[in-house]
């Protein structure tokens, strides 16, 4: 990560925990450790060959004022993939407007830095800005609809990636399933079901066509393990509809062990 981004991430941390310590909330840490069979982003097999990887992850929330920031790490669990180690620095914000209403919608905005340690910073690293809405209202049976708008572009000047730059609009449908609970003593279950697509422009490469890329569909559900611990097991499937981003269908499973303090 360059000087100027390590400042930036500063500054704003500084003036986030000023605005925010005369708040009642505490300080809230979450600190994730997932396991994934394959590492699938934005359509794109990450690691050739299907390898799978472990994703810890930290993110602070300061103290419920809706600033938020993340560090994310992700390894591959194999040899030969150490250019491809991957840190990200995520600075968000999440508030709702028209609480209530038919129409609420809840929004995040936020800039991600994609950082490769085992790289120069000008062969892969990459920054992005997006936003995203949802209204968890606006259908009577349950379900969410989701739109985030994406830009995305090198982190640095004379970069090797320099024809990534591009917009991404992603759109996505999630609902949660009561069922009855797997043991007979358990109670009511919450099954998370999700469907996502994506329409790539222009983004990750001249050679990636406009078009729609692809879409997931996922199921999940947590297993609270005490108060401040949760298990997460999860499956997904792509359905990959441009070869210019992967040219396979593709599934895997993500196994989640969350601490929330």
């Amino acid at each position: 990560m360059t000087k100027t981004a390590v400042l930036l991430i500063a500054a704003v941390i500084s003036t986030m925990v000023g605005i925010t310590q005369a708040e009642d909330s505490k300080l809230g840490v979450t600190l994730d450790v997932t396991y994934v069979s394959r590492y699938i982003w934005r359509g794109f097999d990450t690691y050739p060959n299907n390898h799978s990887a472990i994703q810890p992850s930290i993110d602070i929330d300061f103290y419920g004022s809706g600033f938020c920031m993340n560090v994310w790490w992700s390894r591959a669990n194999g040899s030969g993939f150490e250019s491809s180690e991957e840190i990200d620095y995520t600075l968000y914000y999440c508030n709702s407007l028209f609480k209530n209403e038919s129409y609420a919608t809840e929004y995040t905005i936020g800039w991600i830095y994609y950082s490769y340690p085992h790289q120069p910073p000008r062969a892969a690293n990459m920054q992005e800005v997006y936003t995203t809405f949802s209204w968890p209202n606006i259908c009577p049976a349950g379900l969410v609809p989701s739109y985030t708008i994406v830009s995305t572009w090198p982190a640095e000047s004379e970069s090797d990636i320099s024809d990534y730059a591009g917009w991404l609009h992603i759109f996505g449908l999630c609902y949660d399933l009561n069922v009855p609970g797997f043991l007979s003593e358990a109670k009511e279950r919450i099954l998370h079901l999700s469907a996502q697509t994506i329409y790539n422009d222009s983004a990750y490469g001249s050679a990636i066509d406009h078009d729609w890329s692809h879409a997931v569909f996922g199921i999940s559900t947590s297993f609270n393990l005490s108060d401040n611990l949760a298990f997460t097991p999860g499956f997904y499937y792509q359905s990959s509809w441009d070869d210019s981003v992967n040219d396979s269908d593709e599934y895997w499973t993500s196994l989640s062990l969350t601490y929330t303090f």
